[in-house]
């Protein structure tokens, strides 16, 4: 009898909320995790189908010389416009959910992560089993990414949280909720939720 499909398991959480994190630990749980948005940037520079759509869409100015992605320009181009931004995203999300099931058809563990920050904004969370979402107070995120990012501003930082869904619609929509802020300790509360999908996913293979 051959086995059963890893359950397909979304992590996710807003800018600052620590889902990277949360992703490692579970990763150190032996858990295989697919980088959604660190596979987005690889693939607008690598994917040849892709790079001609973008080339297509925004021009040759989308690549250097070198063949690089030319991210000035492209943020440049896209950021301040919300049509070009769904343009983008529009040939950037297929490309990745190509790219997800192809590195998904090669895993052999009870489930997998795919960690990416707008699973719900894209609708790519129906693809997947279950859901994780990383929640933090608003004023903690803000002080991370300024920490992290010393290059952006806080009217920045409050500019990416306006395009994404609040925590609370994200958390009632979730089946997992991590909370991550300075009073609740992380690891007990991931494994706990991978007991959880441990066990949902060795009753699926005895069904």
């Amino acid at each position: 009898m051959s086995n059963p499909q890893p359950l397909k398991v979304g992590i996710t959480g807003g800018i600052g909320s620590g889902k990277t994190t949360v992703a490692r630990i579970f990763n150190i749980l032996g858990v295989p995790i697919y980088y959604a948005d660190d596979r987005a940037k690889w693939l607008m520079g690598n994917d040849p189908k892709l790079k001609e759509e973008i080339i297509a869409a925004f021009g040759k100015e989308s690549f250097l010389e070198n063949g690089e992605l030319n991210r000035t320009y492209l943020a440049k181009e896209v950021f301040s416009d919300e049509k070009k931004t769904k343009k983008i995203n529009g040939l950037v999300h297929p490309a990745v959910g190509r790219d997800f099931f192809d590195w998904f058809a090669k895993q052999d563990s009870p489930y997998i992560l795919k960690e990416a920050a707008l699973l719900f904004e894209t609708g790519s969370y129906q693809q997947l089993d279950k859901i994780i979402n990383v929640s933090a107070p608003l004023k903690i995120r803000i002080s991370r990414v300024l920490m992290r990012d010393p290059h952006r501003t806080e009217k920045q930082v409050n500019d990416i949280i306006d395009k994404q869904l609040p925590d609370e619609e994200k958390n009632s929509k979730a089946d997992y909720v991590v909370k991550n802020a300075e009073n609740k300790l992380l690891i007990p509360q991931v494994l706990s939720i991978h007991k959880s999908l441990l066990d949902l996913a060795s009753g699926q293979s005895e069904g």
